[in-house]
């Protein structure tokens, strides 16, 4: 669902990067009132758990794949506020060390899964969270999330004059609804297992928020080390979408890393490659959400 280079034009790239930056300031003023100390390594733990788990692709149709986005679980534990920052963090790291995502579509990236994304995925939780539909809400939030997401993006397809015939985009949203069907159900599954670990995660309660955080991040040093000999090779929903419309050698490199493509092209092991990958960018995703958080509530303090 990470838009390359090369797709979008500028008045495009530009409106939504001008947005994001707007969101993500916003979101950052808000954190910095709502954060409290003792769940700054919650956000670094649960950066780190998802960029791990957007690593492991599964099939949702022929030829096709998904992944879980995260931007519902990581609203709904962290706050969509800080969800938004963690998720930015993600996308940064993706992109600059991964060559996953655009540098100049980042600003679209960033509004479709860090905002819009994790803002639409809580919106369920706040409203029924509390009662007896709650499990239907995480899931219709985890849902929303990757639906609306995957619909911002073809969205953005269009403005910048790619031509999407009906059939193939009605195709495409229908892989889309699948994957975001997993979603909603990993969403669940998680959070019920966050729960089990820790409830104040999920809700607020008296139970020491730091309790249970380094079972979620072996979780993540599994998923990302381990995980990548089950990730499925297919392409995911955009990359398919962009073979079918015949627009996949548009995408553009503003330059080249060791990690892009999510292998360390230094080694010859190809599960090795994948999994000293995985891993460098979880630390490196970890390391930057507790950066942010620190940042942010060491300046709510001198404010």
């Amino acid at each position: 669902m990470h838009i390359p280079d090369g797709f979008l034009t500028a008045p495009v790239y530009l409106a939504t990067g001008a947005v994001s930056a707007g969101g993500v300031l916003y979101s950052a003023r808000r954190t910095q009132s709502a954060l409290e100390d003792g769940r700054i390594p919650l956000m670094g733990v649960m950066g780190a758990f998802v960029f791990a788990a957007q690593m492991i692709n599964f099939p949702v149709g022929i030829g096709t794949s998904g992944h879980l986005v995260g931007g519902a679980l990581l609203a709904i534990t962290l706050g969509p506020e800080s969800a938004s920052i963690v998720m930015t963090a993600i996308l940064v790291v993706q992109s600059l060390l991964f060559q996953d995502g655009g540098i100049l579509a980042l600003g679209a990236n960033v509004f479709n899964m860090a905002i819009a994304g994790v803002w639409v995925g809580y919106l369920p939780y706040a409203r029924f969270g509390s009662g007896s539909h709650r499990t239907a809400a995480i899931f219709a939030g985890g849902f929303l999330s990757v639906f609306l997401s995957a619909t911002l993006a073809m969205t953005e397809l269009r403005l910048s004059q790619v031509p999407i015939p009906s059939s193939v985009g009605a195709v495409s949203l229908g892989l889309f609804a699948i994957s975001a069907a997993i979603e909603g159900a990993i969403t669940v599954a998680v959070l019920r297992a966050l729960q089990q670990l820790n409830p104040a995660w999920v809700r607020r309660s008296a139970e020491p928020p730091g309790r249970g955080l380094a079972t979620i991040l072996v979780a993540a040093i599994l998923i990302a080390s381990v995980g990548a000999l089950l990730a499925s090779s297919l392409p995911d929903g955009l990359e398919k979408l962009s073979e079918a419309l015949g627009i996949a050698s548009r995408e553009q490199k503003l330059f080249t890393t060791p990690l892009a493509g999510y292998e360390l092209d230094l080694l010859s092991q190809g599960w090795l490659r994948k999994a000293l990958a995985g891993l460098a960018g979880l630390g490196v995703t970890y390391l930057v959400c507790i950066l942010i958080a620190k940042l942010v509530t060491r300046r709510s303090a001198k404010v």
